[in-house]
């Protein structure tokens, strides 16, 4: 089959770059600025509570994966008892997710985004698309649109994919691409 060489012209390419990369117009960062989602991490003080709260974070992981939500939930709980870390929140929400408790876990991620330190970008990243994810979920486009921005900003390949996927542009342009190559064939 024929391969057709497609020439954009410079303003079409830049059309198509503002829909494939919709923060590059915004004027919330330039690209060079936002870090490579691998360079998130979280930093935390080294104290006795953080330790064993983290302990019981990872068990509680553990419990949620094996479907084991009930005893999941209470050992989040014993970990934020010992200290409100934005880590435990986010994973908790998730186990409230899995439980189909959307409340609930709407809440423990507006708390995890609210604690989340400059030292806990990589939390902060996962739970603002984790909630970015909800907002979807309840119809909420707006929020999750500036939930995933705010994300991407911080390096989240996932948050930038999501604004690609939610912005119309992106999909008419996909839509007609998608004609144009079936046309070629």
């Amino acid at each position: 089959m024929p391969q057709a060489n497609l020439k954009l012209s410079p303003h079409d390419q830049q059309v198509l770059d503002s829909i494939f990369n919709p923060l590059e117009l915004s004027s919330l960062q330039p690209n060079d600025a936002v870090p490579a989602e691998a360079d998130l991490i979280d930093l935390e003080p080294d104290t006795e509570a953080i330790r064993a709260s983290r302990e019981l974070e990872l068990k509680a992981i553990c419990l949620s994966e094996k479907g084991e939500l009930t005893e999941a939930l209470e050992l989040f709980r014993q970990a934020l008892d010992l200290a409100q870390r934005p880590s435990v929140l986010n994973n908790r929400a998730q186990a409230l997710r899995l439980a189909q408790r959307d409340e609930e876990a709407l809440d423990d991620l507006n708390r995890a985004v609210e604690l989340a330190s400059p030292q806990e970008n990589r939390t902060k990243s996962h739970a603002l698309c984790q909630r970015g994810v909800l907002y979807r979920k309840l119809d909420n486009l707006d929020a999750a649109r500036s939930d995933f921005e705010a994300a991407a900003q911080l390096g989240s390949k996932f948050a930038k994919e999501q604004l690609v996927e939610i912005n119309p542009f992106a999909a008419l342009c996909n839509q007609m691409l998608r004609q144009a190559f079936d046309q070629l064939k």
